[in-house]
């Protein structure tokens, strides 16, 4: 029987954050980069424990007005004390709570940049592994980061994406192309449930392309997220795929 982990990225004040845990099976918490202060760190991971949802790190550019969704020229070692303090912030407020944070998975344009290049990715790997060895860095399926984070001796967790159209090469549709957010919630839903059945997308072309899935990543920020999240829950569940966190 498949089985995927269900990841959501929360903690950013999209004021639903109640609604989705439950639908969820991991957590990426922001922690004060593009989102999110000690505060919001501390209700986020309360709320998880309360659910048994696993807990992760979600560090971004420090850009909260553009929701680190802009590419910033920032060198490698300057992005990995970024990833550094802000997953160590989070480590430090969940443990305070008597929860564990399990995962590291980059936000917005730290994430896309880090699949590309590798000295941005093997730094991001570095400072996870100065965090914590014992973390799981989640990265784009085929991605840079994974890479360097396996040579870094890390575990690694490959995600693909819902709600989000997929080139030939397997990198995502730029969120500024037409067509990168999949808005229809039965053709983001038939789209996970082959990547978790197949390990198959279909890219914008019609190319048929190979995508490891250990997780799945839903947004958390749009208006009709919970909505989305019910319905790819319980197509899931009806097609017997199992939901469940990344082992620790």
């Amino acid at each position: 029987m498949a089985a995927v982990d269900l990841n959501c990225d929360l903690g950013e004040g999209a004021g639903h954050d109640a609604e989705l845990m439950p639908l969820v099976t991991s957590a990426n918490i922001a922690c004060g980069g593009h989102a999110g202060d000690r505060e919001t760190m501390r209700a986020t991971v309360e709320l998880a424990r309360r659910h048994g949802v696993a807990v992760g790190a979600h560090p971004g550019f420090a850009d909260p007005a553009h929701f680190g969704r802009r590419e910033l020229a920032l060198a490698p070692e300057a992005a990995a004390e970024l990833v550094l303090d802000q997953v160590s912030t989070l480590r430090a407020v969940a443990l305070g709570l008597g929860v564990t944070v399990r995962h590291v998975k980059p936000h917005g344009a730290l994430y896309n940049l880090a699949a590309r290049d590798r000295r941005l990715a093997a730094a991001i790997a570095e400072a996870v592994r100065r965090v914590d060895p014992g973390l799981i860095l989640v990265g784009l399926a085929g991605s840079e980061l994974l890479a360097a984070g396996r040579e870094g001796g890390l575990r690694v967790a490959s995600e693909a994406f819902a709600d989000r159209a997929y080139r030939a090469d397997g990198s995502l549709v730029p969120r500024g192309e037409a067509g990168a957010l999949l808005a229809d919630p039965a053709a983001a839903a038939a789209q996970a449930l082959r990547l978790a059945r197949e390990g198959r997308v279909r890219a914008g072309d019609g190319a048929d392309v190979a995508v490891v899935a250990d997780t799945l990543c839903l947004h958390g920020d749009g208006p009709s997220a919970v909505a989305f999240a019910r319905r790819l829950r319980a197509e899931l569940a009806a097609a017997g795929i199992v939901l469940r966190a990344l082992a620790p």
